[in-house]
């Protein structure tokens, strides 16, 4: 069969792309490494009758009503608002830190005190980055912000990573902020929710389609084949013409040229306990690795609808060092954010390799690109708004896609507009979209799905909205 599309991957990613491909009539080739769908969000019952997430746990939430649309074609949901607990001296306080923490860790005085000066100098119901609480003028607010980053981001840091907080990106410590606030929930997005049936049987639907074929089990290497030298790709064996979307690592992709990137992988230690064992889903232990090796205990069970009484499901996590070969640590969960790693990831997207170097279309069948993204893990349950199929006049109004033969950029549709209509402003704007935040996802998920499919259709290759 000639496929119009090959899909590497049939996670978030690599299963929406391939649902909208095959929606549109298009004939779509899936192959996954692992021997299920869904990516890192693969659950299932174990033998408890607990729907266990096998790589951690994945909690629905986002702004966009898009996002929950398109998904709801594929499942019900039931509510869910995720909270988390730290273990902070001898106690379980709410995490992010906020105003109960203070009241549970200082005397009622001085925590009345702390309060108040935290709504003063940010007003109530704010999200505060620890930076900033840190660089604040008032001494009572950073001696406040030193205790907050000793108790809360230090050690778990340093676990998760492997490295000290000052050799992380301070953007990794400043994702998690403090919440002038009262409001213990860990997210505060419009959408909390989860799929009824697990995140499985949902990709299990979004999946069958007559258009799609998914192959498990299936390394892209066996049956696709790049030719740098003659720039093509071949399919078992054979040139092939159509499109291929590739949802995997950057540095897999382009063969390890530079040398690989940074991964942080993770082990979970699971265990059966009788009725419940925590009060909340997740419970972080932000102490010193001689205290507790591990960063977090997530109980799944509390995660369903309808949760067993009598047994539950617990997973220990514990951060560990990256191999790609080994028995152990195979799983890139996350990239490490130092300089010398962003730096050759800089050197893969700039175009150093001899694979890919920019973006261009060689001809009405085939479109080069450089996966070109911010080198952050990326919010799951937004992914799936990189790789629906947008055309360039609803993300940005009056603007075009054009190719100058040295590469595609977006234009102005008015080649006499007095200026450029593509501004971070007019993206900003798109809040309907979701593109307001920087998306992530489990595991790492590239926006060059977006961009090959906006491309595809201002190309023609696949029919206007």
């Amino acid at each position: 069969m000639m496929y119009d599309a090959v899909i590497v991957g049939a996670g978030y990613c690599g299963a929406v792309t391939a649902r909208c491909l095959a929606d549109y009539g298009k004939q779509v080739l899936v192959l996954e490494k692992r021997d299920h769908i869904g990516g890192n969000a693969y659950d299932y019952l174990d033998e408890n009758q607990v729907l266990r997430h096998e790589y951690g746990p994945h909690i629905f939430h986002t702004d966009s009503k898009q996002a929950v649309d398109f998904l709801s074609r594929f499942t019900d949901w039931f509510p869910y608002e995720h909270r988390v607990l730290g273990y902070l001296e001898g106690k379980l306080v709410p995490i992010p830190f906020n105003l109960t923490s203070i009241e549970m860790l200082f005397q009622r005085e001085k925590a009345d005190h702390l309060k108040q000066v935290l709504i003063d100098a940010y007003g109530m119901d704010q999200k505060v980055p620890i930076l900033e609480l840190r660089k604040n003028e008032d001494p009572e607010i950073r001696e406040l912000a030193d205790y907050i980053f000793e108790h809360v981001f230090k050690y778990y840091t340093m676990k998760q990573w492997g490295y000290t907080a000052e050799e992380i990106d301070p953007a990794v410590t400043g994702r998690v902020p403090v919440l002038v606030s009262y409001d213990d929930r860990y997210f505060r997005n419009r959408y909390q929710q989860m799929p009824k049936k697990g995140y499985t049987a949902m990709f299990q639907r979004m999946l069958n389609h007559p258009g799609i074929h998914l192959e498990l089990g299936t390394d892209s290497s066996s049956r696709l084949q790049v030719d740098p030298a003659q720039k093509k790709v071949f399919l078992d064996g054979q040139e092939y013409p159509g499109t291929v979307v590739y949802t995997g690592l950057v540095d897999d992709l382009l063969g390890c040229q530079l040398g690989e990137l940074s991964y942080r992988s993770l082990e979970f230690e699971i265990e059966t306990e009788d009725g419940d064992y925590q009060p909340v889903t997740t419970v972080n232990y932000p102490t010193p690795a001689k205290q507790h090796p591990y960063t977090r205990i997530s109980e799944y069970k509390k995660m369903m609808l309808h949760p067993p009484v009598e047994k539950t499901t617990i997973a220990i996590e514990y951060p560990y060092a990256y191999d790609r070969h080994g028995k152990k640590g195979n799983v890139p969960y996350y990239p490490v954010f130092t300089k010398a790693s962003h730096q050759r990831y800089q050197d893969y997207v700039s175009g150093k390799t001899a694979y890919l170097a920019g973006i261009h279309v060689s001809d009405e069948n085939t479109i080069a690109i450089t996966i070109d993204a911010a080198y952050l893990p990326f919010f799951y349950e937004m992914a799936l708004l990189d790789c629906y199929p947008v055309p360039i006049r609803v993300i940005a109004p009056g603007c075009r896609v054009a190719d100058d033969g040295n590469g595609i950029y977006i234009a102005n549709a008015d080649a006499n507009a007095a200026a450029p209509l593509f501004t971070a402003d007019l993206l900003r704007r798109n809040k309907e979209l979701g593109r307001e935040k920087k998306p992530h996802c489990d595991g790492l998920v590239f926006e060059c799905v977006s961009l090959v499919e906006r491309i595809l259709r201002e190309h023609g290759k696949l029919p206007a909205e």
